[in-house]
C-alpha cells in the first residue's frame, strides 16, 4: 500500500531566495532517482499563467470552469474555484512521487524549512518549533539543522531522512 509523500513547505521572505533553493533541490533529489512535485502559494487572485490569446486561454476567457490541456509529454489543468484549497487538499490529488515540495504556505502546519539570508533580513519568519530546517547565511540561535544558501546535498540528505 502506497504511503503518502512527505509535505515540505519553503518559506522565507521575499527574494530570499526560496526558488532558486528549491530549483537547486529538484535537481538533486531527482539525481538521486526521486520522484518530486511541487507546489507554489500565490498570495494574490487572479493569477494568469495561460498565455493570453491561445486557445486554452482563449477557453477560459470564454467561461470554461475547467480548461485541461494535453500533449504527449504533459497535461495541465486550470481550474475556477469558489474557494482556496488547502494545502493538504492540494497535496492529497497528487499521485506517484516521493517528496511533494511547496513554495509558501508559512501558516500550515506542515514541515517547513525557511530560507534566512542576511542581505533581506536575519531574522527567522518562523519559531523555531515550526520548523524542520534553516537554510541561512546567518548564525540563527535555534536547535534545529542549519545548512548554507549552497549545501543542497546536506538539505537532501535530510528529505532522504523523512522516507
Amino acid at each position: 500500500m502506497p504511503t503518502n509523500p512527505p509535505v515540505v513547505c519553503f518559506v522565507g521572505r521575499s527574494n530570499s531566495g526560496k526558488t532558486t533553493l528549491l530549483e537547486k533541490l529538484i535537481r538533486e533529489l531527482k539525481r538521486r532517482n526521486y520522484r518530486v512535485a511541487t507546489i507554489k502559494h500565490h498570495t494574490h487572485a487572479g493569477v494568469q499563467i495561460d498565455q493570453p490569446g491561445k486557445d486554452t486561454w482563449r477557453h477560459a476567457q470564454a467561461g470554461s470552469d475547467h480548461v485541461v490541456i494535453v500533449a504527449p509529454d504533459m497535461v495541465a489543468s486550470i481550474r475556477r474555484i469558489e474557494r482556496e484549497p488547502s494545502l493538504e487538499e492540494v497535496a492529497a490529488t497528487i499521485r506517484d512521487v516521493d517528496f511533494i515540495l511547496a513554495e509558501g504556505f508559512k501558516r500550515t502546519g506542515k514541515l517547513k524549512v525557511e530560507v534566512v539570508r542576511a542581505a533581506r533580513s536575519a531574522e527567522p519568519l518562523c519559531a523555531e518549533d515550526e520548523l524542520l530546517a534553516l537554510v541561512t547565511d546567518v548564525a540563527i540561535p535555534y536547535n534545529v539543522p542549519q545548512f548554507g544558501l549552497d549545501d543542497v546535498a546536506g538539505l537532501a540528505d535530510l528529505m532522504e531522512g523523512l522516507l
